[in-house]
């Protein structure tokens, strides 16, 4: 089991990230922290294998931040996310040992691939010895993934409940909800929106805001 954890300091990007983190098997978010200096406390209280590390936090640089948490935590590795694409804060990043760098806002279908491409490199480096060489380019990044690792399904996404979405879906060109999905599912709202929202990552549908007269604005899902 890889235990992640989110330093963020939007409270909605995180759950957003947690609440699909948690859809892949294999992994669970184990607590967030809003400031760096939460992160410590987090650190000092829950054991943590990877961190996804916003750079731009309102107490201290991401980059700042993972350099000191990895000379008390050395085995600990993390994913950079930021709203800028700067070559400084790359490099830093590289020089830090970050897995990987992803620039806001994050596609989800992206992480999904990154996570993967993580939880690949971990069962390779505790199978034991790697004679291969294709094999060692891959933890180093300069591997590619195989097809049964890119289809890969995550926990709780059933592949003939997924088709039977799809199939929902695709007519109804005027888009429709995680609600009524459900409802001609025979599932629940949540079941339907994780199901909804792991075709948005995969790039097979696209979600947008529809905003009513009143109350909060609906999420709406339609095929591409």
């Amino acid at each position: 089991m890889i235990r992640a954890a989110i330093i963020e300091d939007d409270f909605r990007i995180a759950a957003i990230h947690q609440q699909f983190l948690e859809s892949i098997e294999g992994v669970k978010v184990v607590g967030q922290a809003l400031r760096a200096s939460e992160a410590w406390t987090l650190l000092e209280n829950e054991p943590v294998d990877l961190l996804l590390v916003d750079i731009y936090m309102p107490d201290q640089l991401g980059t700042d931040l993972v350099r000191e948490l990895k000379m008390k935590y050395p085995q600990l590795d993390f994913i950079m996310i930021t709203a800028a694409s700067d070559r400084d804060l790359i490099a830093k990043s590289m020089d830090a040992g970050a897995f990987h760098y992803l620039v806001k806002p994050v596609e989800l279908a992206k992480l999904n691939e990154v996570m993967l491409r993580y939880k690949d490199r971990v069962k390779k480096l505790s199978e034991g010895n790697l004679n291969d060489q294709s094999e060692i380019d891959a933890l180093f990044g300069h591997g590619k993934m195989s097809n049964e690792q890119v289809i890969e399904l995550p926990k709780g996404i059933h592949p003939l409940t997924l088709e039977k979405v799809i199939e929902l879906v695709d007519p109804l060109k005027e888009g429709t909800s995680a609600e009524e999905i459900g409802e001609r599912l025979g599932a629940s709202r949540t079941t339907a929106r994780r199901y909804l929202e792991y075709l948005v990552a995969q790039g097979k549908m696209r979600a947008e805001l529809e905003y009513g007269i009143v109350g909060r604005p609906e999420r709406k899902y339609f095929a591409n």
